[in-house]
């Protein structure tokens, strides 16, 4: 059992951390509002801090979840920042979705406190952190990864390290890159057998066995249909991380037509007022488009 802190108590961070707890870790815990953080511990035991410095002293390893690239440098750098408050040898492991540049920046900052980095972002969704059951995708040095790889069985379904610092967030793109092509022709097909006059679950119920199958399809078409998209992950958090994409694909020099194209189908879905919609409501753009 290890001493740990975890940053950020978002819909992802909160059940990380009492996975953590759970398995019998010494946590502590840090958010920016702190009456959340008191919440967790009267969950969860173990202790709240007000600053990341605080939280991290001590640790051995030191988690972030947190929103993007500036919400992951205010927790990490600074006089209240954990690397201020991290020894030497101890690890920090980054579950946010960041950009390759800010992950960059990051290790270096830590190598310069004798602090080991990893970055690994996540994917599976609030209902995978909840069950224990995300995939995380990490880059980093080996040696940092064989002693994180332990913890992030706590709340993982399997976690691989990829490569060296950065090889994580670039895989999230990848990933990212995928889902907004699959959520996208999801949406397509069940407008389609809306307009064709078919019954979208007895549709699903025979294709979702085939090729046209995916985790999307098994776990979103009902609310789809039913036109419910309050869960899940919020559009302005997937337009935020296909920026990351679009942009790295300009610098590596990638063809992203497709997801160029779902990234502004997203922006019609904020101009509907579905920023905190699941990404899914890319089928709800489509009914309204099918009104017109």
């Amino acid at each position: 059992m290890a001493k740990a802190a975890f940053l950020g108590l978002g819909v992802m961070g909160y059940p990380m951390a009492g996975h953590l707890a759970a398995k019998g870790h010494d946590v502590t815990v840090y958010n920016r509002t702190a009456a959340k953080a008191e919440t967790w511990v009267g969950e969860h035991g173990g202790a709240a801090q007000p600053t990341p410095r605080e939280a991290a002293e001590g640790a051995e390893f030191v988690m972030a979840c947190v929103g993007n690239d500036d919400d992951l440098r205010s927790v990490c750098l600074g006089d209240d920042g954990a690397f201020a408050g991290m020894s030497e040898g101890a690890v920090f492991i980054d579950h946010t979705t960041v950009s390759a540049a800010v992950t960059r920046e990051m290790y270096d900052a830590a190598a310069e406190k004798g602090v080991k980095y990893v970055d690994a972002p996540v994917s599976g969704g609030q209902a995978g952190a909840e069950n224990g059951q995300l995939v995380i995708m990490c880059g980093g040095d080996a040696d940092a990864y064989s002693r994180a790889e332990p913890m992030m069985d706590a709340y993982a379904k399997l976690a691989k390290r990829l490569g060296e610092v950065t090889a994580g967030q670039l895989c999230k793109m990848v990933n990212q890159i995928c889902i907004a092509g699959l959520v996208q022709g999801l949406s397509e097909g069940l407008h389609f057998a809306e307009k064709a006059g078919l019954d979208g679950r007895a549709v699903v119920d025979v294709i979702g066995g085939g090729a046209a199958g995916s985790w999307q399809m098994v776990n979103r078409y009902e609310t789809m249909l039913d036109g419910e998209f309050e869960h899940g992950f919020a559009v302005d958090w997937m337009r935020k991380d296909l920026a990351i994409c679009l942009a790295t694909a300009e610098e590596n020099g990638a063809s992203l037509p497709v997801t160029a194209l779902v990234d502004q189908f997203y922006k019609d879905v904020q101009a509907m007022g579905g920023n905190r919609w699941d990404t899914s409501s890319l089928f709800a753009r489509m009914r309204k488009l099918g009104e017109g």
